[in-house]
């Protein structure tokens, strides 16, 4: 049986960027709620916590590059929901949210946290969006936060590599190199 991380991280004094879907929002609801309580737990303030609300699944990796921009938040927690219908337009937005908030996490070097359900029927999102340890926007903040914190002990000791030109943030200068 699958469980999520048993260590808990430390989340005093990081800002937390939450950005929630609307569509499908009873289930959405349930996923802020774990990410609150999960955030709550981990020592984060409730003036840290940000909490923006987007139009659905599809436009979370938007809202996340902008966040990831401007510079003031730690770590991202994106929660939304794409349940199966009976056409192929729940892959399209599924896909396009994984890919999408993964692309920010890699181009902008800030975790975001993945707490976008996609499951094949409504019971399975209320399951997953319900109150206790199953909670996926729980496990998205836990996820964000770890990182969040593990991030910068990766680069302590040495300088930090540059990540290639096609993943630096946009504007970013690139240093000339030297030449021996």
């Amino acid at each position: 049986m699958k469980s999520p991380s048993s260590a808990r991280a430390d989340a005093r004094g990081l800002r937390v960027l939450v950005l929630r879907a609307t569509f499908n929002a009873e289930v959405v609801d349930g996923l802020l709620a774990g990410a609150r309580e999960a955030l709550r737990a981990m020592g984060a303030r409730a003036q840290d916590v940000t909490v923006v609300a987007v139009p659905g699944a599809f436009e979370l990796p938007l809202a996340a590059a902008a966040g990831a921009r401007s510079r003031r938040y730690d770590a991202i927690v994106a929660l939304g929901a794409v349940i199966r219908g009976e056409t192929d337009h729940y892959e399209h937005i599924a896909r396009e949210a994984a890919r999408g908030l993964g692309a920010v996490a890699r181009v902008f070097g800030i975790p975001v946290g993945f707490g976008v359900l996609t499951v094949g029927e409504e019971a399975q999102a209320r399951a997953r969006s319900a109150p206790g340890p199953a909670n996926k926007g729980a496990e998205a903040a836990r996820a964000a936060v770890a990182m969040a914190r593990l991030i910068p002990s990766l680069a302590r000791g040495r300088a930090a590599a540059r990540p290639p030109r096609a993943l630096r943030p946009p504007g970013a200068r690139s240093r000339p190199r030297k030449i021996v």
